[in-house]
Order: C-alpha cells, then sequence, then structure tokens
C-alpha cells in the first residue's frame, strides 16, 4: 500500500543523527513514504516532518531526568495523542530508552507495530527487564553481533542490522589542511578533550579534564590542547568551564573526525565518541562522573565490568576507565601520559583498537534497516 505513515522518534543527537540516516535511505527507496518524527536538525533536513523537537530533552542520569521530566513528560503525551490521531503504519524508536518504552507500550495496546533500534543495553544492568521490553515491540533493531543471541535466548524477534559508525567515521580534510585551518604543529603532541556532548555532562567533566591537561602540559609545555565543540553547544558555554590561562583550541566549524586525525591521545568522556575515537584509532582515557544520586543508584545496577563502549565490544578492558571519584586529574594525567609517546603502552592499545574497528566493520551478517522497516510495512524488502 503506497503513502504509509511511518513515525520515527529521537530524542537526542545521536538518535537524531542514525534515524536521519534512516529517513534519507527510505526516501531514495520510497519516496511516497510519509515521514513523522520526534527530532532535531538531522532528521528535519533529512525530510521527516518534525511533530516534536528534542533539543530540549537531551538529559543523562536518573536525577537529571527527574529534573526536566514535565518538558519529557509534555512530549510523550503529545506523541501518544498522534498516535490515535495520525495512526502510523510503523512505529520506529531509536534509542532514548525510558521515553521510548514508554511511547511503545501505548503503541502496542492501539496495535501498531513497534522496530525498537539501538537496543537498551540491559544486557549490562536490568536484564530482567528483556521480558518488559519483549512484551512492547515487535522488532529490535541491533547494532553489536552479540546483541542478537541476547535477545534470541529470550525469543524476542532481532535483527543484527550492523553498526552505522564505521561507514560515518572518517575525516573530511586531509592531515595538513586541518593542521593549518585549526592552527596546530606537526611536531607536538596533541590532546584531545571531549567532555561530552550534553550540558550536563561539561559541566561535570570538563573542569576535571582542564586539571587534567593542566598538570600534562606543566611536564610537557610543548603538549597542544583541542577541543571539538558538540553541535547545539555554544562555545561560550564551554569556556566557561576552562581556566583563562589553559590554551584550549575549540573547534566549532569542523567534523570531529577532522580533530580526532590530529590527535595524539583523547581525554574522552563514555558513550558513543568512545567508539568513534577506537575507529579513527586514537589511543585513549575514558572519564565519566553522573550526579551523585545517579551514580549511587546504577553502581548497584550495572552487571558488566566496564562502562566505556569501547571495552564493552572488545569485551576486555583495553581503555582505562576512571568513573566517578576516581576521575581525578592526578589518575587521567598518569594514564595519559605514557599515551602521548611511541610507548609499549600506546603500541598495545592500538593493536587493540585495530580489532575493535574491524569486529565494528564487519556486516556479513547484518540486513539492511531500511529493508528491514519496509518488510515491517508489509512491502518487499527490496522494493526500490
Amino acid at each position: 500500500m503506497a503513502g504509509e505513515r511511518v513515525l520515527m522518534v529521537a530524542g537526542e543527537r545521536s538518535g537524531d543523527l542514525l534515524a536521519a540516516a534512516l529517513a534519507r535511505d527510505l526516501r531514495a527507496r520510497t519516496p511516497d513514504l510519509r515521514l513523522e518524527a520526534m527530532g532535531g536538525a538531522a532528521l528535519r533536513e533529512a525530510g521527516a516532518d518534525i511533530v516534536v523537537d528534542n533539543r530540549s530533552l537531551a538529559v543523562v542520569g536518573l536525577v537529571e531526568v527527574l529534573r526536566h521530566y514535565p518538558r519529557i513528560r509534555r512530549a510523550l503525551k503529545t506523541l501518544e495523542r498522534r498516535l490515535t490521531t495520525h495512526r502510523p503504519d510503523l512505529l520506529v524508536l531509536v534509542d532514548y530508552v525510558e521515553f521510548n518504552l514508554r511511547l511503545a507500550r501505548r503503541a502496542k495496546a492501539l496495535g501498531i507495530p513497534v522496530l525498537f533500534y539501538v537496543s537498551p543495553q540491559v544486557w549490562a544492568w536490568r536484564p530482567g527487564r528483556v521480558h518488559e521490553i519483549g512484551r512492547r515491540i515487535d522488532m529490535m533493531a541491533v547494532i553489536f553481533p552479540f546483541e542478537v543471541d541476547f535477545y534470541r535466548r529470550h525469543g524476542i524477534p532481532v535483527r543484527y542490522v550492523g553498526n552505522p559508525l564505521p561507514a560515518r567515521v572518517r575525516p573530511t580534510l586531509p592531515r595538513d589542511v586541518a593542521l593549518a585551518r585549526f592552527g596546530l604543529r606537526a611536531d607536538a603532541p596533541v590532546l584531545g578533550l571531549q567532555p561530552g556532548s550534553r550540558r550536563g555532562e561539561i559541566e561535570r567533566l570538563l573542569p576535571t579534564f582542564a586539571a587534567t591537561a593542566a598538570r600534562l602540559r606543566a611536564a610537557r609545555p610543548e603538549l597542544q590542547l583541542v577541543l571539538p565543540v558538540a553541535a547545539g553547544i555554544e562555545p561560550d558555554f564551554v569556556r566557561r568551564h576552562l581556566p583563562a590561562d589553559l590554551p584550549v583550541q575549540l573547534v566549532t566549524d569542523a567534523s570531529p573526525y577532522d580533530v580526532m586525525q590530529l590527535c595524539t591521545a583523547i581525554l574522552t568522556a563514555s558513550g558513543t565518541a568512545t567508539l568513534e575515537t577506537a575507529l579513527m584509532q586514537v589511543p585513549m582515557v575514558i572519564a565519566y562522573r553522573v550526579a551523585p544520586l545517579s551514580y549511587a543508584i546504577l553502581r548497584r545496577l550495572i552487571r558488566v565490568p566496564h562502562i566505556g563502549l569501547v571495552n564493552i565490544v572488545a569485551q576486555a578492558g583495553i581503555v582505562p576507565e576512571f568513573v566517578q571519584h576516581a576521575a581525578t586529574p592526578e589518575r587521567l594525567a598518569a594514564a595519559l601520559a605514557p599515551l602521548l609517546d611511541d610507548t609499549p603502552e600506546r603500541r598495545a592499545m592500538a593493536a587493540r583498537l585495530a580489532e575493535v574497528r574491524r569486529r565494528l566493520a564487519d556486516r556479513r551478517e547484518a540486513v539492511a534497516l531500511d529493508g528491514l522497516v519496509l518488510e515491517m510495512l508489509g512491502r518487499s524488502p527490496d522494493s526500490a
């Protein structure tokens, strides 16, 4: 049937980018599909009709969610009403777990098929929740191969659709052009600072990142510092969390991968950025903090030994992790120092990062996500 309506829901920038890539693929194959979304700039540019703007909804941590709950609840109620007034033929939920599982429950009650893209990390914490997920969705599209067996063991329909990052993570500028553009020298080490893409992450992490960089520069005055500012974050907001006497080059008008390619090592927040850094083959150290109450709750729920996605994919602690009170400038600087030179530690990490890249790029068992959407709409996945 032509002209089916697909509602896509992405609650933060990473999900917005993933959903936008899917929207572009669907537009190219089936221009008659009507795509509506909760999303941001990427989905809008991909041609989706934005019914809820997600720019104010990206928060991290249990306490932080409670603080923003009225705004999040309004968005949820708007979408729940839309499921009835503009009934979609398929609901595609992208990450943003708590919100999207609530919306999935409403869709299920209305008989609307639900595709969940990017698995909640139930294999990491609250594994018993997988049964609740199975009652609310019709298909789980996962981006890590090891997730397939987890869902199959629990009788939940699942497809591996490949990881989108390897195709996307590459610089757009030649190295020498990027060096000149960002005012960096080729004959001195470069430390990249990646304190996160959300304001709360930056507030919690950047002062510690700056203190770490200052310690390293005290021992190595030639060390250059660069920070790619995430889209949607004002440079002035970032500068407020940096000492005036610390020379950090902020980059706001280029791909973060153009910056990463110049880095000798990177100090990064946890999350997708760790996989992006691994794909760029840059040695790194991971640090993360959440609100104290959030941490007290989460530490009792997490069931895996690592928090960094790069370590989870590697199934080993190949990158040092410093969480909450352990994330001190002294410890971070000590872990970063050997990565700034050609040392055995640096070479060993580089070899393990190459293996992570190989795993993420392996699509031999993957199915096309846009084909899966068409299949759930009752169309042939080979539709053009």
